[in-house]
C-alpha cells in the first residue's frame, strides 16, 4: 500500500509517504496556503512525488489532518446560521447555565452571548413538544409553522439551518420532519439536526453541540469538496479519509455531514504520532508534548490508550461540547508567545503570540516584540546558519534588540532575562502536565515525554527536568509527528444512545436491544464504506455515575448478550474509576447508566516500523561547536556546546550534553548532565540529568 498523510498547520503544511510492502518513508513540507488549504495539499503531495519518483496514480490512500472547523471557531469566522426550536425554548444556547467560565468574574466574557452561533433574530421557535417518555408526543409538530420559519430564514439568507427541540434525543421524529421539510423548500441551506449530531440530555450543550456544526459545516463541506476535486484533477485516485477528534478517521461524506467532529483533527493526529514512536521505544505510559509556534498540547497515554474527554470538560473556544474527543489540554505557550511585563508589574509570556506574520523578532519579517524564539536564539540554542536545514535565515541582531529592551524594563542582563522568559515558558507547561498526571493521581516520574512540533524538543529535557520525568523520546520526525499519527490509525465512528438506568433495576431487555440497534448501524456504515465484516471492530462502553452525581465517568462493557453476572465487572470497574478520578467511591451506592456508546472500528493501512540501517560514526555527525548559555545549579553559564545533524547520528552510540542537534523540522537541546543515543527504529532517547 502507498499511502499519503497530510497535515495543515498555521505555517507549514507537513506530509509523509509510506511504501508499506517496500517499508520506504519519506517527508515533505510545503508552505501552507491560507486562502485554500487544499492547494498546499496537493502541492505537497504531488511534490514530494517528484522528488521521490511515486506514479501518484498508485497512491492507494491519503489521510488528512485539517484546522478548518478549528479556525471557524477560534477565529468566529463561520456560516450565517439560522435556528428552528421548540416554543419557549429560543433562548437556551444565550442562556446556558448558571456556571460561568470564572466564578467571581463580573467582566468576563461568556463566548456563546459575545459570538452567538446563532443570532437571535435567526432563531424561530415552533409549535412542538416530545415528552419524556419513548414515543410520547405532548404536542404535534406545526408543520405550517416550521415551513414559514425555513421561508423566513431563506430570505434572511442565512447558509446553514439548526434544528433544536426538545427531548428529540428519545424521539428524534419531529427533527427527522423539519430536516425533510427543508430539503423540500430550501435545499441549498446546509441542514443540522441535534438528534443526529449529538442525541443526548442537557439541552444546553447539545444545543450548542448541533450549532457549531451547523456554524463551520458549509466552510467544512466546501473545502473537503473541493480538496477531492484538486485530487482527482491532479491525477490522484487515492481514497481521501479526514482525522476526527476521536482519535480515528472518517470518510468525506461523513466529515461533510458532522463537522463538528473534526474540531480537533490535528491535535488528535499528534496524540497518536506520540503513541507511535512510544510503540517503536516498547513505551506505554507517555505525556505527549506537542509545541509549535502559538499553542502547547498535553496528551495522556497509559497501557489502556489514550482518554476521552468527559462531558463535563470539553470545550472549544469556550464553547461546550459533545461529541468524542481525544483528552487534549492546551495552553497559549509556543515559540511565538510575546514576553512582557503586565499592568501589575509581572513578567509573563504568553498566552499572546507573534504568530507566523509577523513572528519572532529573529524570523525577519518586522517583528518588534521580545518571543520565545528570540530568547533561544539570544541564548545560542538555535543556530542562525541551520534553521529550517539552512532555508530560513534566523536575523540574531533582531533578536537581541528585543530581549536587550525587555532586559532594560526588568533592570536584568541580557542573558538572564532570555533565560527568564524560558524559565517561565517551561513552568507554564510543566504546569499544565501537573494538571494532567498529578492532579488526576498519575506520577509524571513514571512516565515517558514523548516531543514533536516546531519547538517541542527545544523544550522537553527542561520541562522534564522540572518535573523529575527520566526520560524524554524524540520521534524521528518530530516536526511532522500528527502527518505520521495520520497513517496509524482506522476508520472509527461513535453513536450514543441516552438510557437513565440504575443498576439495581437494569432493563437487560432493553439494553440489549438498544446495543444490537446501535452496532447494526454501525457495522452497516462500515460496510457502506468499503470494510468487509471480518475487518469490523465494535467496542461497548457507557457513561456511568453514582445516582444524584451530575456528571459521568466512562465505564467499558463486554461484547455479546449482558445480564446481572456479565455486568458486574463493569460495575466495578466503575467505583475504581470513580477513585482514581476522586479519590473515594461508594461501593454501596447504586450506579445510574446514563448513556450507552458504541464505537466502531474499520482496518486500515498502516504504517510500518523501520530500522534505521547506516554507517555514521559520531564525528560524522558534528557540524560545529559553538557556546550555549545554560542555567548551571542555578547560575548562567556560557558553555562549549556541539552541534550535530541528527540524520548522522550514529545508531546505539550515547552521546552527551551539552549539545544541540538540529534536523530540518526541529532542533533538540540536550543540557549538560544528559546522555542521549539513536534507537533501532529512529527515536531519540535522552536520559535527563537532574
Amino acid at each position: 500500500m502507498k499511502l499519503f498523510g497530510v497535515d495543515v498547520g498555521g505555517t507549514f503544511t507537513d506530509v509523509i509517504y509510506s511504501d508499506t510492502e517496500k517499508r520506504i518513508t519519506a517527508i515533505h513540507k510545503v508552505p501552507t496556503t491560507l486562502e485554500d488549504p487544499s492547494t498546499g495539499v496537493v502541492n505537497g503531495i504531488l511534490e514530494l512525488c517528484e522528488r521521490q519518483n511515486i506514479n501518484k496514480t498508485e497512491i492507494d490512500h491519503v489521510f488528512h489532518g485539517t484546522t478548518i472547523a478549528t479556525n471557524a471557531i477560534l477565529e468566529y469566522d463561520g456560516a450565517k446560521t439560522g435556528m428552528i426550536t421548540t416554543e419557549g425554548y429560543r433562548d437556551i444556547i444565550h442562556i446556558g447555565r448558571h456556571q460561568r467560565p470564572q466564578n467571581y468574574s463580573i467582566m468576563q466574557e461568556i463566548p456563546w452571548q459575545d459570538r452567538p452561533l446563532v443570532q437571535r433574530r435567526n432563531r424561530v421557535a415552533v409549535a412542538e413538544r416530545m415528552g419524556p417518555v419513548k414515543d410520547q408526543v405532548i404536542t404535534s409538530l406545526d408543520e405550517d409553522q416550521v415551513r414559514a420559519a425555513v421561508a423566513a430564514l431563506k430570505e434572511k439568507g442565512v447558509d446553514s439551518i439548526i434544528v433544536n427541540f426538545l427531548f428529540s434525543y428519545i424521539n428524534p421524529a419531529h427533527e427527522q420532519r423539519v430536516k425533510e421539510i427543508i430539503e423540500e423548500d430550501y435545499p441549498e441551506a446546509f441542514i443540522t439536526v441535534s438528534s443526529d449530531v449529538s442525541p443526548q440530555f442537557r439541552e444546553f450543550e447539545r444545543f450548542t453541540t448541533a450549532s457549531i456544526n451547523g456554524f463551520v459545516g458549509p466552510k467544512v463541506k466546501s473545502y473537503i469538496q473541493n480538496l477531492e476535486q484538486r485530487l482527482k484533477d491532479s491525477g490522484i485516485p487515492a481514497e481521501l479519509h479526514i482525522m476526527c477528534s476521536n482519535g480515528g478517521v472518517a470518510t468525506p461524506k461523513t466529515v461533510s455531514e458532522k463537522p463538528v467532529n473534526t474540531l480537533l483533527s490535528g491535535p488528535a493526529a499528534g496524540i497518536l504520532g506520540g503513541a507511535w514512536a512510544g510503540e517503536l521505544t516498547n513505551r506505554e505510559k507517555l505525556i505527549t508534548f506537542d509545541v509549535g509556534g502559538t499553542s502547547a498540547d498535553i496528551g495522556i497515554i497509559t497501557g489502556n490508550g489514550y482518554s476521552e474527554s468527559s462531558a463535563r470538560d470539553t470545550w472549544i473556544a469556550g464553547y461546550p461540547v459533545m461529541v468524542p474527543m481525544i483528552d487534549i489540554h492546551t495552553i497559549g505557550a509556543g515559540g511565538g508567545s510575546i514576553a512582557h511585563i503586565d499592568e501589575g508589574g509581572a513578567f509573563k509570556v504568553g498566552p499572546r503570540s507573534a504568530g507566523s506574520r509577523p513572528g519572532p523578532a529573529c524570523y525577519g519579517h518586522g517583528g518588534l516584540k521580545p518571543t520565545v524564539s528570540d530568547a533561544n536564539v539570544v541564548l545560542g540554542r538555535i543556530d542562525e546558519h541551520n534553521f529550517l536545514g539552512g532555508e530560513m535565515k534566523i536575523y540574531s541582531n533582531a533578536a537581541y534588540k528585543v530581549i536587550d529592551e525587555l532586559a532594560e524594563k526588568l533592570d536584568l542582563s541580557r542573558e538572564r532575562t532570555a533565560e527568564g522568559v524560558l524559565q517561565i515558558m517551561n513552568n507554564n507547561m510543566a504546569n499544565a502536565i501537573r494538571e494532567k498526571t498529578i492532579q488526576k493521581g498519575e506520577d509524571p516520574r513514571e512516565f515517558s515525554l514523548v516531543a514533536f512540533g516546531g519547538a517541542g524538543p527545544l523544550h522537553a529535557v527542561d520541562v522534564a527536568q522540572i518535573l523529575n520525568i527520566p526520560e524524554v523520546i524524540i520521534p524521528l520526525y518530530p516536526g511532522i509527528n500528527s502527518a505520521t499519527g495520520l497513517l496509524t490509525t482506522d476508520l472509527k465512528y461513535d453513536v450514543i444512545k441516552t438510557e437513565f438506568m440504575i443498576s439495581t433495576n437494569l432493563d437487560f431487555n432493553t439494553l440489549n436491544e438498544d446495543f444490537s440497534t446501535l452496532e447494526n448501524q454501525l457495522i452497516q456504515q462500515l460496510k457502506e464504506d468499503g470494510v468487509s465484516e471480518k475487518e469490523i471492530q465494535i467496542l461497548r462502553s457507557a457513561d456511568c455515575r453514582y445516582a444524584g452525581q451530575g456528571y459521568e465517568l466512562r465505564v467499558d462493557l463486554p461484547n455479546g448478550l449482558l445480564d446481572q453476572e456479565t455486568i458486574v465487572e463493569a460495575l466495578d470497574n466503575f467505583h475504581e474509576s470513580h477513585k482514581g478520578e476522586y479519590g473515594h467511591n461508594f461501593l454501596e451506592s447504586p450506579i445510574e447508566f446514563v448513556n450507552i456508546r458504541v464505537t466502531g472500528l474499520g482496518y486500515m493501512p498502516k504504517i510500518e516500523k523501520q530500522a534505521i540501517h547506516h554507517d555514521f560514526e559520531l564525528e560524522d555527525a558534528l557540524l560545529k561547536t559553538g557556546v550555549t548559555t545554560f542555567n548551571v545549579n542555578g547560575s548562567l553559564e556560557k558553555v562549549e556546546t556541539k552541534f550535530y545533524q541528527r540524520e548522522k547520528l550514529p545508531v546505539g552510540q550515547e552521546f552527551y550534553g551539552p549539545c544541540i542537534v538540529l534536523q530540518k523540522d526541529t532542533t533538540t537541546v540536550i543540557p549538560p548532565n544528559c546522555t542521549a543515543f539513536i534507537e533501532e527504529f529512529g527515536n531519540m532517547i535522552i536520559k535527563v540529568g537532574v
